[in-house]
């Protein structure tokens, strides 16, 4: 299986056999049901759909319940997400894919939503220098600054940046490597830092 679901826990700190310090991600990953199987036959491509986490009764559609029974699950999973598969490896529906699937050293990339900043500026956006704090500077130290050209062509142009809505967005770091697996606590130790907050949700796919 090329990957699976989790969530982010934190941060922390390992030593290596050289005893230097290693700051790793700590990831709750799995056990992932598999909820659906997509065959080029059938769908045009292959993919395995996972599942993870669970949702309150009273807040799961029929559409959604249905799902989820059919692959003999009791209550809807949180996230539902696909990754593909090998060939040799055809899951089947109801299966759990664990952290056993990934070895330490696995080059992984993982996908998360940032944390949400709100509507900022362009320093804060962008790293803008800002306006100058003296001579005569009145309310112009955070500006932007000029934004468009003149008469020719009399409009700002696309792209331009300028304040706006920050971070709540999706991001992938990749080049990660797995540095520990907890198969008994279900947890992945991959080492640098992964987008989102604590308890954010993941996707760890092999590279």
């Amino acid at each position: 299986m090329s990957g699976i679901i989790g969530k982010k826990l934190g941060m922390t700190q390992l030593f290596d056999e050289s005893g230097a310090v290693v700051p790793v991600t700590v990831i709750e990953a799995g056990p992932c049901p598999v909820v659906q199987v997509r065959t080029a036959e059938k769908d045009g491509y292959q993919a395995v759909q996972l599942g993870y986490g669970a949702q309150k009764a009273s807040r799961v559609t029929k559409a959604e319940m249905g799902h989820a029974t059919k692959a003999g699950l009791e209550s809807a999973p949180q996230v539902l997400r696909e990754f593909s598969f090998a060939a040799e490896e055809i899951p089947s529906i109801g299966d759990r894919i664990t952290v056993d699937t990934f070895a330490v050293g696995t080059r992984v990339k993982v996908t998360g939503t940032t944390k949400g900043r709100g509507f900022q500026g362009v320093m804060k956006r962008h790293g803008f220098g800002g306006g100058r704090a003296s001579h005569g500077a009145t309310r112009i130290h955070r500006a932007p600054g000029s934004i468009g050209a003149g008469t020719n062509p009399s409009r700002v142009i696309k792209g331009k940046r300028m304040p706006g809505h920050m971070g709540d967005a999706q991001q992938t770091v990749r080049n990660l490597r797995v540095a520990k697996v907890d198969a008994e606590r279900n947890l992945l130790y991959v080492r640098g830092a992964v987008p989102g907050p604590v308890n954010g949700y993941v996707f760890i796919t092999k590279q």
